[in-house]
């Protein structure tokens, strides 16, 4: 189902997602493609940054917006290693993103399918093709590996 230029992007995006873990952010990954080239990149820097929309998406098409010098981001792919939540669904609907790809499902806020289905609704102005699974149990382990570290340290 997913090509090797596919594999290859959330590999990019799961590179991000290791930054994060390494500066003790919750590893999540995130990296924008145009015309099969990386135009954006970002993980999530909430904690560093003390700010609650610095998540791997926002801080990619921030990156990818400035690269294009268009708020519009019409033809790009995003490649994520978490589903999005309901603000970075909302982010890629109004970036015009044009697909999704997304390793892990989030049960607890994912907006792309398991708790709302943001990215795909008719009710909104613009759909993102949104496909999930891409290199899921590499980004659940990275998931799983962040978490128990800091169980343990509590």
């Amino acid at each position: 189902m997913f090509s090797d230029r596919d594999i290859y992007f959330m590999k990019q995006a799961l590179r991000e997602a290791e930054k994060a873990f390494e500066r003790n952010e919750v590893p999540i990954g995130a990296v924008i493609v145009y015309e099969d080239k990386i135009i954006g990149r970002g993980y999530n820097q909430t904690l560093s940054l003390k700010d609650p929309t610095a998540h791997a998406e926002i801080i990619a098409i921030t990156s990818a917006a400035n690269y294009l010098n268009d708020y519009r981001l019409e033809g790009c792919k995003i490649y994520v290693t978490l589903e999005p939540c309901p603000m970075c669904a909302g982010a890629l609907i109004n970036a015009r993103i044009s697909q999704l790809y997304f390793s892990a499902f989030d049960p607890k806020a994912g907006a792309c399918g398991t708790l709302f289905n943001i990215t795909e609704s008719k009710q909104l102005n613009h759909q993102v093709k949104t496909y999930s699974g891409l290199l899921e149990a590499e980004s659940k382990s990275l998931l799983q590996a962040f978490f128990k570290n800091l169980r343990n340290l509590n």
